[in-house]
């Protein structure tokens, strides 16, 4: 069930603010080589010996003068330290080799769900949430009001977010627009409609098809149904089908007092019937 953005937001926030395990960066320094990697190598004492290398299939790197090297399994810190000991060994007095991951083809982002193209990206470092979505084409019309960030990480374990679309699209709140890693997944959410029935003194009763979306409240379908009759009694009855047992819950509602802020505008769920019964005085 889709959490409100008032409920998940300390928590996405006390996520950013201090690094907590929820998102945490799986950074350059942890990250584990793997094939089809493009990986940019320098060497300061010897800028000839500068490349850009792919990571074959088999897990090996290509670097003249040492020829193929292990690279899938190692972090970029501990494959620099390999290749300045094999340098030193044969060719330099010293060397300095510094290593940058250039694309993460081995463990992609993915984004899925309601995008307009979900793909697999190649990304180098990090991207934002906002780059990654627009990467995908966008949103796809039929999204809904989360977009859920999984963060797989190295030792099989992961961790979920939820962030609200209004947030990040809509008020272009900055908090929400997370950073991305290798191997997050990002799933937007798909639309899904809600009907409720709304019955009785009424413009128009009948079936009302809603977005999910969209704020579904007891207001909101009355005046999708036309609003009151003049016959109607403020006296509103809701219907809505128990969890467990199949039987029905019953909730008495004044309109009056809903219209006048004095009572609370109940939120609906689909299959929701509003019985508005003829008022006798």
């Amino acid at each position: 069930m889709m959490r409100t953005a008032s409920r998940y937001f300390p928590l996405l926030v006390l996520c950013l603010a201090l690094g907590a395990p929820a998102l945490r960066a799986q950074d350059e320094d942890s990250y584990r080589i793997g094939p089809k990697d493009l990986l940019r190598i320098q060497v300061f004492e010897a800028s000839d010996l500068d490349r850009t290398a792919r990571v074959s299939a088999e897990g090996l790197v290509t670097f003249p003068p040492l020829g193929d090297v292990e690279a899938t399994g190692r972090t970029t810190t501990e494959l620099a330290a390999e290749l300045r000991r094999r340098l030193e060994e044969k060719y330099l007095q010293r060397a300095t080799v510094k290593i940058e991951i250039q694309e993460f083809l081995s463990k992609p982002i993915s984004v899925i769900g309601a995008v307009k193209q979900p793909k697999d990206l190649g990304v180098a470092g990090s991207w934002t949430l906002l780059e990654a979505i627009t990467a995908a084409g966008g949103l796809a019309e039929n999204h809904g009001a989360v977009i859920y960030v999984l963060r797989r990480a190295e030792n099989g374990l992961s961790a979920q977010v939820e962030i609200p679309v209004r947030e990040l699209l809509v008020r272009a709140d900055p908090r929400y627009n997370i950073p991305i890693f290798a191997n997050d997944l990002i799933n937007v959410s798909t639309t899904v409609e809600l009907t409720v029935y709304c019955l009785g003194e009424v413009a128009r009763p009948g079936a009302l098809t809603f977005k999910s979306t969209e704020r579904l409240t007891l207001l909101s379908a009355v005046a999708s149904a036309g609003g009151l009759t003049d016959r109607a009694s403020p006296k509103i009855l809701i219907k809505r089908a128990a969890d467990s047992d199949g039987g029905t819950v019953e909730m008495n509602v004044d309109y009056k007092r809903i219209v006048s802020g004095q009572d609370e505008d109940p939120p609906l769920k689909d299959g929701d019937i509003i019985v508005v019964k003829e008022s006798f005085f």
